[in-house]
């Protein structure tokens, strides 16, 4: 019996929103009188680089930073997923939708659509280069490198990602499945809208007020406020604050002329595919 295709991707290159729109999702299903708690926001969108997940289904001590042990353990850890029977399940994922060392990273089979969530990447390196404690220009040339990749650590599985823009392209075009395409700078500019494409593309009623509510309580304002009182567990020690800025057009007074044009030029295409370019 074929498994159920029941995971809706929630992907997006590092550092585009992604986190923030988990937290919309739950604040809106979970439809409570307050926000929902930053760090509960697993139990409604597990990642597909969480490590006890790849040593439950190794059934054995493994070294969970040797990449080439973890993807083999992959589809086990997506079919385990998929194993509740539930309709649908949120999976967050860097992972550009490619294969890596002859293992493909986003199955076909257990899927059902994906919202993908992109960002202008000159803002994104900005936050990249900040979260991952890195220089802009080595940010700058690895978001250009076929072979980037998340290095494992204590808390997540080697992610990998490819350029920005062979991600964009993996998860844009030629899709055998529903794709709902979220620009981070619209999300800041038009929740309403944003969100709203979201809920319609996942198939769940808008309900106005509830929307309305669950754009509150996910505001930049509530996930700094709760991240300052008691941490979060999905920031990085290289880095003070998960949610920092929340704003588009950062890289302006941060980036060197020569490394916005650097970026401009290696991710021409798809910057000008998504409005990122002026000309």
């Amino acid at each position: 019996m074929s498994a159920p295709k029941s995971i809706i991707w929630l992907a997006s290159y590092p550092k585009s929103g992604n986190t923030w729109t988990r937290i919309f999702l739950a604040n809106y299903l979970m439809n409570s009188d307050k926000p929902v708690p930053i760090n509960q926001v697993h139990r409604f969108g597990m990642g597909d680089s969480i490590p006890r997940m790849y040593q439950m289904v190794a059934g054995r001590q493994i070294d969970v930073r040797d990449y080439q042990e973890t993807l083999k353990l992959r589809d086990k850890v997506l079919a385990g997923i998929v194993a509740n029977k539930a309709d649908v399940n949120f999976v967050k994922t860097h992972n550009v939708r490619a294969e890596a060392f002859g293992v493909t990273l986003i199955p076909d089979r257990f899927t059902k659509s994906a919202i993908y969530i992109i960002r202008n990447p000159l803002d994104m390196l900005v936050s990249f280069a900040r979260h991952y404690g890195l220089s802009h220009q080595d940010t700058a040339t690895a978001i250009a490198r076929s072979d980037h990749a998340n290095s494992a650590d204590g808390t997540t599985v080697t992610q990998f990602l490819g350029s920005w823009s062979e991600h964009v392209a993996s998860w844009t075009e030629n899709m055998p499945y529903p794709v709902c395409v979220l620009r981070y700078e619209d999300m800041l500019a038009k929740p309403e809208e944003s969100f709203g494409k979201v809920l319609s593309h996942i198939g769940i009623p808008n309900d106005p007020a509830r929307l309305d509510k669950a754009i509150r309580f996910s505001s930049f304002d509530e996930l700094s406020k709760q991240e300052q009182d008691g941490g979060f567990v999905e920031s990085s020690p290289k880095n003070e604050r998960f949610f920092s800025k929340g704003k588009s057009g950062q890289w302006q007074s941060e980036l060197s002329p020569e490394i916005v044009e650097q970026v401009k030029s290696d991710h021409h295409k798809y910057m000008k595919k998504y409005g990122y370019l002026d000309e």
